[in-house]
């Protein structure tokens, strides 16, 4: 796909939340599976060095503090961005619902995401 966008021209910006691990089966494994951990640690390449290798630009995003800056850049730069959010290994996806349930029995985050919120304000 970056190799399209590339020789396309596309302006696309492309958000990889990266915790380092197979992230939703890690988080089910965690939730369902008393933290049993089997094939989800994953040994991530270098997006940032990839999307550069195609021609694109590649941003890293390891702190809060980067967040706004680097979704800012996204937004003014021509071309499509891949940007590499690193997260917290045992950070997880919200909402979500279990095997068999119904939406009413769905799983929702156990404290508001500060980050999101705030994103959304600045921006």
């Amino acid at each position: 796909e970056l190799s399209t966008a590339a020789q396309e021209n596309v302006k696309v910006n492309v958000a990889i939340i990266n915790n380092g691990f197979l992230g939703m089966v890690r988080q089910w494994q965690e939730f369902f599976y008393e933290r049993r951990y089997a094939a989800t640690p994953m040994r991530s390449p270098d997006f940032v060095k990839i999307a550069e290798a195609h021609g694109l630009t590649g941003l890293r995003v390891t702190t809060r503090e980067e967040v706004i800056p680097a979704i800012q850049r996204a937004g003014q730069t021509e071309g499509t961005v891949v940007i590499d959010f690193r997260v917290e290994q045992e950070d997880s996806v919200y909402p979500m619902v279990p095997t068999g349930a119904d939406l009413h029995n769905m799983i929702r985050r156990p404290v508001p995401n500060r980050i999101v919120e705030t994103a959304q304000d600045e921006i």
